[in-house]
């Protein structure tokens, strides 16, 4: 966009976010039970819009006020680098709330076990306000199978017969989920367990569904009110299509008005006289279905080739003795940046060795893509809403390419090779 252009947009925004702005914004308690009181006036109009409060708090000294139609501030994740705060419209979450009932079985009830920091915790309360419901809330640190089953059983006792029930979770919950038999029992009386947050593995969902649980992947961000892609297919009123570079541009009636306090950020393109969200991710259509092949920055280039970390993760994932993987790029003086991988086994007393593994890589990816070092743990990083903490994932492979010696302890382990 020409500066001149680009500051013209700038300063409307800034008229529509400053100049304009009328409708209170107050801070709400992270808790199920105020947040759901709070919503629905803040949905319908009749109260003021609402944002979580942090443990950390609000900068007060920001805007205490949004526009009209704002119903709900929510924190971005911070995978795009610097966190920021999404304002969400009344019209933006009934569409996507509506559009959800229409995909699955209709308006239900549903278990929050997802942090209400983020939006997709947030979206299980929406979702319930929306439908006239009152979700069970089963919040803890760390999930557990044995509390998911508990809240389950209260879900399907306190549910009137024929109203659908739901529940969303992360890649990492729904593992645990299906290493318990009794939480899997659970699941498999959910009319669907939406799962988002990340890359969900081939083998995971294939393990799912092979148990009977209905799972739907689904794929957003903040600034699309959560999930808007269920199982590669765009919900009703959303549009998805990609840009030269292969980017994921979203459309709709589901994006964000803006950003609280920051007119500066525009991450929208008009193209077609329509207002599009350019996402971050590398994506492609076939026949209209989405597949997501990660984020453009995750890209690792090695020895002059590409290597898209989620090729290389869905790989690893279905490698005997793997269990979770992610992949980050660490620098390297005659790569430019080596393939480093994080690998949580399926028997921590024998994990995959990194020789197992390259060959593994190499025979479905080719051998640019096959990891060069290897540091086997016990749990993979996470941060917010359970997405995989790559800053952390690199720094403990840096780590371990300057340690060369194992750490000590049963379940961490490193290795290389050139």
């Amino acid at each position: 966009m020409p500066r001149t252009a680009r500051a013209a947009c700038i300063r409307a925004r800034v008229a529509t976010y400053s100049g304009t702005v009328s409708r209170p914004l107050r801070d709400v308690p992270p808790r199920a039970e105020d947040l759901l009181d709070a919503l629905g006036p803040a949905l319908d109009g009749a109260g003021p819009a609402v944002r979580v409060a942090t443990a950390t708090g609000w900068d007060h000294a920001a805007a205490v006020a949004v526009d009209d139609d704002v119903a709900l501030a929510v924190a971005t994740s911070g995978s795009t680098g610097e966190p920021r705060t999404a304002l969400l419209t009344a019209s933006a979450l009934r569409a996507s709330g509506r559009a959800t009932e229409r995909r699955l079985a209709g308006p239900g009830r549903w278990l929050l076990v997802l942090p209400v920091e983020h939006v997709a915790g947030l979206q299980v309360l929406v979702r319930s306000v929306l439908a006239g419901t009152r979700p069970v809330v089963a919040l803890g640190t760390p999930f557990t199978a044995t509390r998911f089953a508990a809240a389950v059983a209260d879900l399907r006792t306190g549910t009137p017969a024929g109203t659908p029930t739901y529940t969303s979770l992360v890649p990492t919950q729904l593992v645990r989920v299906l290493d318990d038999e009794a939480a899997t029992d659970a699941a498999r009386t959910l009319d669907a367990v939406l799962l988002g947050g990340a890359a969900a593995p081939a083998p995971l969902l294939e393990r799912a569904r092979a148990a009977g649980v209905r799972v739907v992947t689904t794929y957003g961000m903040t600034e699309t009110c959560g999930g808007c892609v269920y199982d590669g297919v765009p919900l009703d009123g959303v549009r998805v299509r990609l840009d030269a570079s292969g980017r994921v541009l979203l459309g709709g009636d589901v994006l964000t008005a803006g950003y609280l306090g920051r007119p500066d950020l525009d991450p929208f393109v008009t193209l077609d006289g329509s207002r599009w969200l350019r996402t971050n991710d590398l994506g492609r259509l076939d026949d209209g279905v989405l597949s997501v092949l990660g984020r453009a920055d995750d890209v690792v280039v090695t020895g002059g080739v590409n290597v898209a970390p989620a090729a290389v993760e869905a790989a690893l994932a279905a490698a005997p003795g793997v269990a979770e993987a992610l992949v980050v790029g660490v620098p390297d003086e005659t790569w430019g940046q080596a393939v480093g991988a994080l690998v949580v086994p399926t028997d921590p007393a024998a994990p995959p060795t990194l020789a197992d593994l390259r060959a593994h890589v190499t025979a479905a990816l080719g051998p640019a893509h096959a990891p060069q070092h290897l540091v086997v743990v016990g749990a993979l990083p996470l941060r917010g809403p359970g997405k995989p903490d790559r800053r952390a994932a690199a720094a403990l492979v840096v780590d371990h390419v300057s340690s060369p010696a194992p750490h000590a302890g049963p379940t961490t382990t490193s290795g290389s090779t050139a």
